[in-house]
């Protein structure tokens, strides 16, 4: 029995099966390549940038960033437009110091100049302050003193039955003139340290005799003395 001869192909033929084997192998490769490399296409969630990275604190807005009216791009500040040492700083108040010797002047007053029989005298002092700025003085009554006269003999003293003195230290402004709220009642008797309690104390004559009142306040003494009538 003879054999079949085996139909051979032309050199054309297997050029072009070889140029279609390859071609498939190309755009398999392409496919798998294009697979690795688009990670955007994938449906996990895209890695987070490292914490150790960080803009650089040079890097230059880009020109299509939006500009505020001061020239910055927005979530920039502006620099202040006064310099630093141009800014108003807060002055440290004045220091209030006591008043001297000069700067005050006392006032002593009665609230009538004229008393009859049943009246009597409300005695009561004021402080000017003669400067242009303001200063402190004890005002309490311990150191007050009144001092009722008539001609040279001392009648009666504020400090001789005195009781629980106080201290208060106020500050009197600039051109400002303060008086003694409560004034102060004479009861018309001679005072002495030695008879506070005594009831039958010597009293004061009418009749139209002259008296007059001055004041102390520390060291500051009142100008001259307020006169009064008692009848």
């Amino acid at each position: 029995m003879s054999t079949p001869t085996q139909r051979r192909h032309s050199p054309a033929v297997y050029r072009r099966r070889r140029v279609v084997v390859f071609g498939g192998l190309a755009v398999i490769i392409l496919a798998i390549a294009l697979l690795i490399w688009q990670p955007w296409n994938a449906s996990s969630t895209p890695a987070k940038p490292s914490s150790s990275t960080s803009p650089s604190a040079s890097a230059t807005p880009s020109a299509d960033a939006g500009e505020t009216g001061d020239g910055t791009t927005e979530g920039e500040v502006a620099p202040s437009d006064v310099p630093v040492e141009e800014l108003p700083t807060e002055q440290p108040e004045a220091e209030v110091v006591a008043c001297g010797p000069q700067d005050v002047r006392v006032d002593a007053s009665t609230d009538k100049a004229e008393y009859g029989a049943d009246e009597l005298p409300q005695l009561t002092l004021s402080l000017t302050n003669l400067t242009d700025r303001d200063c402190t003085i004890d005002v309490g009554t311990a150191v007050q003193t009144f001092t009722i006269t008539s001609g040279n003999d001392v009648w009666w003293r504020s400090t001789d039955c005195q009781a629980n003195p106080t201290t208060q230290i106020v500050t009197l402004g600039a051109g400002q003139t303060a008086a003694s709220q409560t004034p102060l009642v004479w009861d018309r008797t001679r005072s002495s340290v030695s008879t506070c309690a005594d009831e039958t104390r010597p009293r004061a004559g009418g009749g139209g005799a002259s008296y007059h009142l001055a004041v102390t306040i520390g060291s500051f003494e009142s100008q001259g003395s307020a006169q009064f009538m008692l009848y």
